[in-house]
């Protein structure tokens, strides 16, 4: 239970000059959680806060939100990583804290209804990406950000929805959980120096679509990857070949595991690793850390 008399008291205490006095009262406030965040942000209603005050507020609020969400992303790996939307959705709060996933579901539901009206099921597997790409792509105007490529906005999913413009990753993902939506067995590829997506040859699954439904769905390991797909690049389609094209371009040895579909930890680490790499550009240190500490969490050995 918060105790606002309490709250205030200890706000007042961040002003102290004893360095020790600063540190038990941060600790205390940590030790509240997530709970006492809305306090703190009232702290700015007190009157006359000083520099100093505020932004030791803001640094705990950031602590306080971090280490939730390293709790929700560890819980997310053990129970829920079939849920490659929650995940990244964790990734998203750490700058968008306020994000509802109400907001992505509309969204990523409002593509797949545009997709589905233009679907006829007895098409090919070909056919149907193909009128996936025209919307995606030509009617929602979905594109790579060529000349702002490290901005790390490029990496939020709810960014990328509101500007519509995206890394090859997020791209990938928000087209693989539209393609899933309508039933169709796309996945995500972690290839070297690029991320991709493949449709599965011969998946089983019997259950018809239904609109008003979302269900996750996960690779079939007997299934092969009948055709490569990338996002990035307007939905451009091919074969297998390219890939060893690809990867001798850029001098890497093939490996199977560059063929097949990924699992979405992979992704997160793919995600999080672009997220560290722009704010390292960025020289931001503080997201910088708490990106760190999200890979640290995915690379637990369970």
């Amino acid at each position: 239970m918060i105790n606002p008399s309490e709250i205030k008291a200890l706000l007042y205490l961040l002003d102290d000059s004893d360095s020790e006095v600063v540190s038990q009262v941060e600790e205390r406030l940590f030790q509240l959680g997530p709970d006492v965040i809305p306090a703190l942000e009232q702290n700015f209603d007190l009157g006359d806060v000083s520099e100093i005050r505020q932004r030791r507020v803001d640094e705990i609020i950031k602590k306080i939100q971090t280490q939730s969400l390293i709790g929700e992303l560890r819980n997310w790996k053990k129970n829920k990583q079939e849920d490659l939307l929650d995940g990244a959705i964790i990734i998203n709060r750490v700058k968008y804290p306020d994000l509802d996933r109400q907001y992505i579901d509309n969204f990523i539901d409002k593509i797949k209804l545009d997709v589905w009206l233009e679907m006829h099921y007895d098409l090919t597997s070909f056919e149907k990406i193909k009128i996936l790409n025209y919307v995606f792509f030509d009617v929602h105007k979905f594109t790579g950000d060529n000349e702002d490529y490290h901005n790390p906005d490029n990496s939020y999913l709810s960014k990328v929805l509101e500007r519509k413009k995206g890394n090859p990753i997020s791209l990938a993902i928000i087209y693989s959980l539209v393609a899933q939506r309508l039933r169709l067995p796309v996945f995500g590829i972690n290839l070297p120096q690029h991320f991709i997506v493949g449709y599965l040859d011969n998946y089983l699954e019997s259950e018809t679509l239904r609109l008003t439904e979302t269900k996750i769905m996960v690779p079939n390991p007997e299934s092969k990857v009948q055709f490569y797909i990338n996002p990035f690049n307007k939905g451009s389609i091919f074969p297998r070949e390219n890939l060893y094209v690809f990867l001798k371009q850029v001098n890497i040895e093939p490996r199977e595991e560059y063929f097949l579909p990924c699992n979405n930890v992979e992704i997160l680490k793919r995600m999080v690793r672009n997220l560290m790499s722009a704010y390292d550009k960025l020289k931001n240190i503080g997201m910088f850390t708490q990106f760190e500490a999200m890979m640290a969490v995915l690379e637990e050995q369970d």
